[in-house]
């Protein structure tokens, strides 16, 4: 378990890990004053504000990301994070300053445009930082943990900060939080991002990650994981204060000591993670997890008492984990390093419309037909996704494979590699560099990923 912290002696990992931690503690403290606000505001439909600032947050993720990941490897990736973090600091010190609900949702809008710019970006950077498997691996785990601290210590801090002082003064913390993590992204050296050899316009950019990131077996897999991982989660997040307020009848104060039980499963398993993924290959990993999910979920089934709830609880942080956590390996892998913006961002906007459908499930099911109806109904969308990975995502899955390639005559950007083999007349200039150039037909066998070159997945 301490291995995780080894990523930690790389310099540039570590104050970009340490800019990620601030920034996730302050997030946390405007998560509980944004609660607040929306009940200043707007007492009688807090509820409501709060649900559509959510519908909002989803709609900039899933809108913006693939259009950064198109156009990423054009930017400064140094000026390009520290600028999205310095514009979240000041629109979140313009917060307590909103006086309508229309006001605080274009703020929470754009917030959340720049949290879609910056995250995936950030997450295809580490792999560039951490080329060692192992290094890479437990630095997963350490972002994971550190997302787990913010959903467990940010709350607390806030209750402490709210006796001394009012909520307004959350988002100035939140501000100063992102001002803070802008000095660790430039105490860090990154490296370039590497240009890519897509041809095409603007929508070929744009839609080169989604459609690319389905069109690979692995990552369809990946995502019906993170489908069941999002129902169970969903479940946790808009179900836990209606099953303890609602259908036991107890007290609000009851209803963090609830979830921080999935908090601490999510973190002893990514504790551990990283030497389990040592010995086992991520798919049987990420299965074993979404078993655990729908285990839990048909747990529910039987009405549990409250501290029933914390195992119930406690087994789906275990199993989010252990599909999040190796979600990063299989999607390095599976694309070519000048096209992980693309895939990163790709997977990033998928797996958060996951989200929005366990959101939507979760609360409409809960409100509709109980609490026990609801858990068969996830647990049943949970299994069908599992057993859906499992089919899609071979046993024998190899990253190399035969495949063929007919003649070809097209133009972009490239390097010289085992698809480019040709002659030049001496202007064409410094690689990557663009000229027309031809393809023979051919058949051979290398690592396989969606690029300019592959446009599907070969029948095997």
């Amino acid at each position: 378990m301490i291995a995780v912290a080894t990523p930690l002696l790389n310099s540039n990992f570590r104050w970009l890990f340490f800019g990620q931690l601030v920034s996730l503690l302050g997030t946390g403290l405007t998560t509980v004053a944004l609660a607040l606000f929306a009940f200043d505001l707007k007492p009688s439909d807090a509820g409501l504000a709060l649900g559509v600032a959510l519908a909002i947050k989803m709609v900039a993720y899933l809108s913006v990301a693939p259009i950064v990941g198109g156009y990423a490897n054009r930017l400064p990736r140094k000026k390009w994070l520290a600028s999205l973090n310095m514009g979240r600091a000041i629109l979140v010190a313009l917060l307590p300053f909103c006086d309508a609900i229309w006001q605080l949702f274009v703020v929470i809008f754009w917030l959340n445009v720049m949290a879609a710019a910056y995250t995936p970006v950030y997450q295809a950077l580490l792999p560039d930082i951490l080329s060692d498997e192992k290094e890479y691996t437990q630095a997963l785990s350490l972002s994971r943990l550190a997302m787990e601290v913010e959903s467990l210590l940010s709350p607390a801090l806030a209750a402490v900060i709210i006796l001394f002082t009012s909520y307004e003064w959350l988002f100035e913390l939140n501000g100063a939080g992102f001002a803070l993590s802008v000095v660790f992204i430039y105490m860090a050296k990154l490296p370039s991002s590497r240009s890519n050899d897509r041809s095409g316009g603007l929508w070929q950019h744009v839609s080169f990650g989604i459609k690319s990131y389905l069109r690979t077996p692995r990552l369809c897999a990946v995502l019906l994981l993170n489908l069941a991982l999002s129902a169970a989660g969903a479940m946790v997040i808009v179900n836990s204060v209606v099953y303890v307020r609602g259908v036991l009848g107890l007290s609000e104060e009851q209803v963090p000591l609830l979830m921080v039980s999935a908090g601490l499963g999510s973190m002893l398993a990514a504790l551990y993670l990283p030497s389990l993924l040592e010995r086992f290959h991520d798919r049987p990993v990420m299965l074993f997890g979404g078993v655990i999910i729908v285990v839990a979920l048909l747990a529910g089934i039987v009405g549990p008492s409250y501290l029933g709830l914390f195992p119930i609880w406690c087994l789906i942080g275990v199993g989010s984990s252990m599909i999040l956590i190796p979600t990063g390996r299989v999607v390095r892998q599976s694309c070519k390093e000048s096209d992980r913006n693309d895939y990163f961002s790709a997977n990033f906007a998928l797996t958060h419309g996951m989200w929005l459908m366990g959101y939507l499930l979760a609360g409409g099911l809960g409100s509709v037909l109980g609490m026990e109806q609801t858990f068969i109904w996830l647990a049943v969308l949970a299994g069908i996704s599992t057993l859906l990975a499992s089919v899609i995502w071979k046993s024998h899955d190899r990253y190399e494979l035969w495949h063929e390639h007919s003649e070809l005559e097209h133009l972009h950007p490239h390097t010289h590699d085992e698809h480019h083999q040709h002659e030049h007349e001496g202007w064409e200039g410094a690689e990557p560099h663009t000229h027309p150039h031809y393809h023979k037909h051919q058949k051979h066998r290398h690592k396989y990923v969606i690029d300019e070159h592959h446009s599907y997945w070969p029948k095997q």
